[in-house]
C-alpha cells in the first residue's frame, strides 16, 4: 500500500484486523493481569483530574514495540507519546487506555483501542493522521476486564467476540438510550451540563460509563441507541468509530463537518440526524464563555 493511496485489498485490511486484535489483546493482558491493588497516578493532562497512569506508558510502549516488530515501516500515533511518521502510508492510532480513570478506581469498563489509519493529506503535509482527512481501515477495542473483544475491517464489517454485528431499526428519539462523556476542564463540564439539561427529558435517558471507545462499540452492539460527546481526541474514536460504521451505522460531527474534537454523534443514521439538529440548536459543540 503506497502513501498516496488510500485504497487496501480485503486481503490488506484483513491482515491489519488480525495486527490490531493481536496487538490489543497483548496490551489488554499487560493493563488487566497487571493492574497493581493501589494504582497510583503518573502524570496530568487537561487539568488535574485528566489522568495517566504507569499502566497507560507500560501499555503504550507495549503496543508500540509490537508494532515496530510487525509492521516497522507503518507510523504510530499514541496518546501518550505522541507522533511518529513511517514510510508505509500506514499509521496506528493507539489508546493504551480508553477509561483511565475508571482503570484508576477499579471501575471495569475501559479498554486498550488500536486502529489503522490512512491519510495522505497528512503524509503530504509531514503531520499526524487527522480523523476530518483519514480513512480508518481496521481497528480493535478489547475491553480485558469484561472479557469483550471488538473488531472491524473498512468494508469487511464488524464483529464482538467473533459474532457479526448490525444495527436494528432505530427507536424514535425519545425513546432512545444515550451515552456521553463529559471533558474535565471546567469550562467545558458548564457547558455539557447546559447542554444535558436540555436533552435529558427529549430522550429515554443518559449513560456516562468513562470510555468513549465502548460507548460506541455499545451503539454498535445495541447497548446504546446513540452516543454524543464533545473532546474526543483521535485515539479515542478511531477504531471504535469504524465498528459503529461497519455495523451499519453513521458517524459525524455538526454543521455539516466530520466527527472530531468539536463534536462525534453516532447511531443508526436517522437518529444521528435528530441529535445532530437539536445538539445544533443547542450550540453544543462551542464552549460556553460566560
Amino acid at each position: 500500500m503506497s502513501a498516496a493511496s488510500t485504497a487496501a485489498t480485503p486481503e490488506q485490511v484483513d491482515a491489519l484486523v488480525r495486527v490490531a486484535q493481536d496487538v490489543a489483546l497483548r496490551a489488554g493482558a499487560l493493563v488487566h493481569e497487571g493492574r497493581p491493588g493501589d494504582v497510583r497516578v503518573a502524570a496530568t493532562k487537561s487539568s488535574a483530574v485528566d489522568v495517566v497512569t504507569a499502566m497507560d506508558l507500560a501499555s503504550e510502549e507495549l503496543v508500540r514495540t509490537a508494532l515496530a516488530r510487525l509492521r516497522p515501516d507503518d507510523g504510530v500515533l499514541g496518546e501518550e507519546d505522541g507522533y511518529r511518521a513511517g514510510t508505509s502510508g500506514v499509521t496506528w492510532v493507539v489508546d493504551p487506555i480508553d477509561g483511565t480513570v475508571n482503570y484508576l478506581y477499579g471501575i471495569p469498563a475501559y479498554a486498550v483501542s488500536l486502529a489503522a489509519v490512512v491519510d495522505p493529506a497528512a503524509d503530504a503535509a509531514g503531520t499526524a493522521p487527522d480523523p476530518a482527512t483519514w480513512t480508518v481501515l481496521a481497528g480493535c477495542v478489547h475491553a480485558p476486564a469484561q472479557d469483550r473483544t471488538y473488531t472491524a475491517g473498512r468494508g469487511r464489517g464488524a464483529h464482538a467476540d467473533g459474532r457479526p454485528l448490525r444495527l436494528g431499526p432505530p427507536a424514535p428519539l425519545a425513546e432512545c438510550l444515550v451515552g456521553t462523556g463529559f471533558g474535565y476542564v471546567a469550562v467545558r463540564r458548564r457547558t455539557q451540563a447546559r447542554v444535558l439539561v436540555e436533552l435529558l427529558p427529549r430522550v429515554r435517558d443518559i449513560r456516562r460509563a468513562g470510555s468513549a471507545a465502548l460507548d460506541l462499540c455499545d451503539v454498535a452492539a445495541g447497548r446504546l441507541d446513540l452516543h454524543y460527546e464533545r473532546g474526543l481526541q483521535p485515539w479515542d474514536m478511531a477504531a471504535a468509530s469504524l465498528v459503529v460504521l461497519e455495523a451499519g451505522g453513521d458517524v459525524r460531527g455538526l454543521r455539516g463537518r466530520p466527527a472530531g474534537p468539536d463534536m462525534t454523534v453516532a447511531g443508526p443514521a436517522e437518529r444521528v440526524a435528530d441529535l445532530v439538529a437539536l445538539l445544533t440548536e443547542l450550540d453544543a459543540d462551542r464552549d460556553d464563555t460566560a
